[in-house]
């Protein structure tokens, strides 16, 4: 396996240091959240090899909750694990996850229908406090504070929904779709501008905070016509070494 040198930093957790333990099953769930950060920032660059030690220094996780959050990555298809060499970050297939938002536009018509027909008073309640602070914060929001927020929305919704399966079947593509909207609006000339997906998540969280199923479904659409957008102008203008970091550069650049 190729290796090349770099420094391993990261780390940071929200109580400045590394996380209380909790029960098991919660710890194995902070160490994939993490993770899956640095996959959807490209903090783990795609195409960048690795091995389990660094990746646990990275995160500040000892080796059982990295391990158990490297398989379920893994079988999400994006950490691939290389038996005896270590682990590969999945490269990003520009072709084959614009293939893959048929599946999600219909899955995530299945979700958001069950979501606004049965949203508690409860989730209704939450999804008009992040309509808000969406709104209000609409000028002045990072694209990492975006991101957090779009997480938020994600869950709600699949918890809203009710199906535990969903949430299983979703997750991952939720994080691919993050991942390529994450490399758009940062990576891509003249498109750091979160207006438009900003707009497209208010309808949603509208429809569904007022029970508005035909409403919601078409708000979904239209955030997947929006990012299938993203994927014409990546394909043509996007530098593929932040699709696959192990792509030699031109000229030696």
């Amino acid at each position: 396996m190729a290796r090349r040198k770099r420094t391993l930093a990261v780390v940071r957790h929200d109580d400045g240091g590394r996380p209380s333990r909790r029960n098991r099953l919660n710890f194995f769930e902070l160490a994939y959240q993490r993770i899956e950060e640095l996959l959807v920032h490209c903090e783990l660059k795609p195409g960048q090899f690795m091995t389990m030690l660094e990746l646990q220094q990275i995160t500040g996780f000892g080796r059982t909750p990295v391990h158990h959050a490297v398989n379920r990555l893994s079988a999400d298809t994006l950490i691939i694990i290389r038996p005896r060499h270590g682990l590969h970050i999945a490269p990003i297939d520009l072709a084959r996850e614009r293939m893959l938002l048929a599946l999600r536009r219909d899955m995530e018509r299945f979700v958001i229908r069950l979501a606004a027909d049965r949203a508690s008073l409860s989730h209704r309640n939450q999804a008009m406090h992040i309509e808000r602070l969406l709104r209000e914060r609409r000028a002045s929001l990072t694209l990492d504070e975006f991101n957090h927020l779009d997480r938020r929305i994600d869950a709600l919704v699949l918890e809203a929904a009710g199906e535990p399966f969903l949430v299983h079947t979703l997750r991952p593509l939720h994080t691919l779709y993050r991942r390529i909207g994450y490399i758009h609006h940062r990576f891509m000339p003249g498109q750091a501008d979160l207006s438009g997906t900003i707009d497209h998540h208010l309808a949603i969280l509208a429809a569904v905070a007022n029970r508005r199923v035909d409403e919601a479904v078409n708000a979904s659409d239209a955030l997947i016509d929006y990012m299938g957008e993203m994927f014409s102008g990546m394909e043509a203008g996007i530098d593929p070494r932040l699709l696959d970091c192990s792509i030699e550069p031109l000229l030696g650049a």
